[in-house]
């Protein structure tokens, strides 16, 4: 914890920067004292609703995001209008892709977020004359690659109750990297949307949900609020190394 707060005190770092959580962990965390000060000058924080499109499949990508607090899924849309939601991202991940100019997904908030929004043209600058920076991106890049290829593992391969574990899993230690408690969260996809990210039916999905429950690997309140009693019995569940 030390090393994540040793620059709070720092007064050359603007204020609401030093107060962020996320840029510990986030890219921000590459940028020296002067280049947060610049970036701070261009960036702005909006709170989403759920549901609110932060950029649309196709779009002109404007601006990057830093996902400061809720879950954002991304989802790709087919010329006849089939969809299918292709990852979920969480606090302090990085929302975009340097140097493209037009957007390969829709991200949408999944849950009430909070997104700290800059330029690209600035953060693009940025990355040419900072090569931590460069490699923070570089390093997420290839961390998302492997969750992909570790995804394609889940939906392939694993039963149907593997699948839903696997999410549980994934949600459980992604949705509040602040959290020292893992062990209660709230789903931040209904359960059309955890059927489609999974590729089972709704019905498969609810069947799988009450046989976790009647198990007690997990406990569900309110249809939404999900506490897991043993995480590592729920990994087991998932199958996950």
């Amino acid at each position: 914890m030390e090393v994540r707060r040793q620059d709070i005190h720092n007064s050359e770092i603007p204020l609401v920067c030093r107060a962020c959580e996320a840029r510990h962990g986030g890219v921000c965390g590459a940028l020296t004292a002067e280049q947060l000060v610049e970036l701070n000058r261009h960036s702005s924080r909006h709170r989403l609703e759920t549901g609110a499109e932060v950029i649309g499949q196709g779009e002109t990508v404007v601006n990057y995001s830093n996902i400061m607090r809720g879950v954002v899924k991304l989802t790709k849309v087919m010329a006849d209008g089939r969809q299918q939601i292709v990852g979920l991202q969480f606090a302090p991940d990085f929302l975009g892709r340097p140097f493209l100019e037009e957007s390969a997904i829709t991200a949408e908030a999944a849950t009430d977020s909070e997104v700290c929004n800059f330029p690209r043209h600035v953060l693009d600058r940025l990355v040419k004359r900072t090569p931590e920076l460069e490699h923070k991106l570089h390093r997420q890049a290839l961390k998302e690659l492997d969750e992909a290829r570790d995804w394609m593992l889940t939906l392939g391969r694993k039963t149907a109750q593997e699948k839903v574990a696997s999410f549980l899993y994934l949600i459980a230690t992604h949705i509040d990297p602040e959290s020292v408690d893992q062990s209660s969260f709230d789903l931040p996809l209904s359960r059309a949307d955890i059927a489609d990210f999974l590729g089972l039916t709704i019905e498969t999905v609810s069947r799988q949900f009450t046989k976790l429950r009647k198990e007690n690997v997990i406990r569900i309140e309110n249809n939404r609020h999900v506490s897991v009693p043993d995480m590592d019995r729920l990994m087991r569940y998932a199958s996950t190394d």
